[in-house]
């Protein structure tokens, strides 16, 4: 790997931990952590007082792999909403995981909203 590369991993790191200090997932306001590698997304509402997931969406069902990155970014938003609203869950504290509020996280985000998740 280039020392680019490893420099732009550490930055998303140190910015995940500091981002993970601030925020905690409870029961009644679970976190919803997001994953975004090259090829899809994955995301996971967690409740860290149990230390578990409550409900999670990742981009290899079948109902988001066809899709292309945005609209599978999208469509997983909504998919999490709705498993969190079948779990009895409305609100949640969404932890972006040092990524950038761009692309396909944003675009997560706004499909749990219009899911009807509050963050």
């Amino acid at each position: 790997m280039t020392e680019a590369v490893l420099d732009k991993t550490r930055r998303r790191i140190r910015r995940r931990r500091r981002i993970r200090g601030k925020i905690v997932g409870a029961a009644d306001r679970p976190r919803l952590s997001v994953y975004r590698s090259n090829r899809g997304i994955f995301a996971q509402l967690v409740d860290d007082e149990r230390g578990g997931t409550v409900a999670s969406v990742s981009w290899i069902e079948p109902d988001l792999r066809a899709l292309g990155r945005m609209d599978q970014a999208r469509r997983a938003g909504e998919l999490l909403a709705e498993r969190a609203k079948g779990a009895g869950l409305e609100q949640c504290v969404f932890d972006r995981a040092g990524y950038k509020y761009h692309g396909r996280v944003k675009a997560l985000a706004e499909g749990a909203r219009s899911g009807g998740l509050a963050f």
